[in-house]
Formats: C-alpha cells, sequence, structure tokens
C-alpha cells in the first residue's frame, strides 16, 4: 500500500488538466500522421516492386520484419502492461482479482478466440473451393489427347484453387491481426485520454509516434502480402490511423463524464482485461500465421538458404526495434 502512496504524491505534483489537454491535442494528429506513413508504405513499397524478379522476396522480409514487430508488441509492450494493471494494489486487493492470474486466463481466451475464428473462416473456405472443383469435373472418361487435355485442365484447376486458399488464407490473417491491434490501439488510446498526468503524457506523445510507425509496417506488410483491393486496403489503413486518436478522444470524455482517470480502479481492470485479449490474439497471429507458416511452409523460403537468413534477420530487426520502444511506451 505504501507503494501506491508513493505513486499518487508523484503524479499530484504533475497533475496540470489544462497541459495535458493541449498534448493530448497535439498527440491525435502526431499519431494519425504516423500510422498512416506506417501502415501504408509496406503496401506501397509492394505496389512499386510489383511484377519485378525481387517483388516475392520483398514482401517475404517485410512480413518476417511485421511478424516480429507483432511478437515483441504483444510480448514485451501488451502483456506486460496488461498484468501490471491487474496487479495494482488499488485492484490486486479485491476479489476476485487477487486470487486468480486472470492476465493469463483472458490471453488464453485471446489465443483460443483467434484460432476459432481461423478454423471458421478456413474452413467455409475449403468447402467453398471444392465446391468449384467438384462443378468443373466432367462426366465422361477422356481417352487419347482428350484425356491429356482433360489432364491439364484438373492440373490447373487444382493449382488455381490452390492459390485462392492461399489468398483467403492470407486476407483471414490480416483481418484478425487488425482485430488484435486495434483492441491494443483502443487500449493506449483511452488510458492517454483519461491521464491528467503531463510528465506521463509529453514522452508518450513522441514515443507512440515510433511505436505506431512500426506496428503499423507490421500490419501493412500482411496487408500487402494479401493482396487487398484499393478499397479494402484504403479502409483498413483509415481503421488502423483513427483508432489511437478516437481512443484519446473516448478517454478525454469518459473523464469528462465520470472523473475516471487512468489509476482508477475500474479503468485498470478494463485495461487488463482487454490488453491480455489482445495478447493472447496477436501472440497467436505471430507465431502461428507469420512465423509458423513462413519458416517451415514457404517453398520460397526454404528453396535459398540466404533468403532464410535474410528473413530471420529482419524478424530480429523488427523485434528488437519494437522492444527498444518498451524504455519509453
Amino acid at each position: 500500500m505504501a507503494a501506491c502512496g508513493t505513486e499518487t504524491s508523484r503524479a499530484l505534483s504533475c497533475r496540470d488538466g489544462q497541459g495535458a489537454a493541449v498534448l493530448k491535442l497535439i498527440s491525435i494528429f502526431v499519431i494519425f500522421f504516423t500510422s498512416v506513413l506506417g501502415i501504408s508504405s509496406p503496401t506501397l513499397l509492394a505496389r512499386l516492386f510489383h511484377g519485378k524478379p525481387v517483388y516475392d522476396k520483398a514482401i517475404l522480409a517485410i512480413k518476417c520484419f511485421a511478424a516480429g514487430v507483432i511478437l515483441s508488441t504483444s510480448l514485451v509492450h501488451v502483456l506486460p502492461d496488461a498484468i501490471s494493471a491487474l496487479a495494482d494494489c488499488q485492484v490486486a486487493s479485491r476479489h476476485p482479482w487477487k486470487d486468480f492470474p486472470f492476465s493469463g486466463l483472458v490471453a488464453l481466451i485471446g489465443v483460443l478466440a483467434a484460432l476459432f475464428v481461423e478454423l471458421t473462416a478456413t474452413s467455409d473456405a475449403d468447402i467453398h473451393n471444392h465446391g468449384n472443383i467438384n462443378k468443373g469435373k466432367s462426366n465422361y472418361e477422356a481417352i487419347g489427347s482428350e484425356e491429356l487435355e482433360a489432364a491439364r485442365k484438373k492440373s490447373a484447376e487444382a493449382e488455381e484453387s490452390e492459390e485462392e486458399r492461399i489468398r483467403m488464407k492470407q486476407r483471414i490473417v490480416s483481418q484478425v491481426l487488425e482485430i488484435g491491434i486495434i483492441f491494443h490501439s483502443v487500449i493506449i488510446g483511452v488510458t492517454m485520454g483519461m491521464s491528467q498526468n503531463r510528465c506521463t503524457i509529453r514522452p508518450l506523445v513522441a514515443a507512440l509516434a515510433f511505436h505506431q510507425i512500426f506496428e503499423g509496417m507490421g500490419l501493412g506488410g500482411c496487408i500487402a502480402q494479401a493482396g487487398f483491393s484499393f478499397g479494402t486496403t484504403a479502409y483498413m489503413w483509415f481503421m488502423f490511423a483513427v483508432t489511437t486518436p478516437m481512443g484519446i478522444v473516448l478517454g478525454m470524455i469518459i473523464f469528462w463524464l465520470t472523473g475516471y482517470d487512468d489509476n482508477n480502479p475500474n479503468a485498470l481492470i478494463l485495461e487488463g482485461l482487454l490488453g491480455s485479449l489482445s495478447a493472447g490474439i496477436l501472440i497467436y497471429m505471430a507465431l502461428v500465421d507469420l512465423l509458423a507458416l513462413d519458416f517451415f511452409h514457404n517453398r520460397l523460403m526454404n528453396s535459398e538458404l540466404w533468403l532464410k537468413k535474410a528473413c530471420f534477420a529482419a524478424l530480429a530487426l523488427g523485434s528488437t526495434a519494437m522492444s527498444i520502444l518498451a524504455l519509453w511506451a
């Protein structure tokens, strides 16, 4: 309890509602701009290199960098913050929060929820693709040259179906990944919006700007590989870019209506639960759908040893860059 008193006195010395509000308004524009910059750069680079020999390899390296960013986001940023929120003395002294590790449980629920959504979506896609193949089958046996032509058509249909299945999988990964990141972005925004501590907000503005650039690059790399239409791509850019600024505005409204700040027990509980759920989703997506899929099941990467080394270096670079940011945000 003494630690709580120390934190409260330190926060009171920096409490300045008017100064905090000015910093929040500045942060809304800065974070929006850096979010757009981060998420759009991989897609624009992919369009620039499209059709060139290095296109597939560049996309693969970008995706591995993205996996490192997302894995670090979940393990170094989101999950520790969620655990810290639920371990705060104002929460941990109450039932049932002191009796059970809820952050780990909710992260597990996030993993299972991501798996369930992906299984459901890919099962529907597989049924659709198998139906299309069955419709294309003929009711007679071909002989001679006709048999050869039928075999070629069947092979082309199977290859096209496999490509469609992979593309569908990439799109599902991108969409589920954005859901997990949006949870995280809302938490960041609401927490900053409710805070009245200018000493905390000032360094956060710069740190979150870089945070959004790297996180945007992570999501943008997956969107680039999924090959969405321009309208869908622009919508996903927009949703990522506005989520944190909208969270800041929402946090300011919550403080104005309720007087709750970011140290209120109810706010800490909500932050801890949403953060744990987001961490579970991001951990699953990074390990299963990004790392395992590319490093163990990608024919292009396994065909060239230097490419695998380059992708691992990109993974390490993304993880390191995002982990260093944990010193400030």
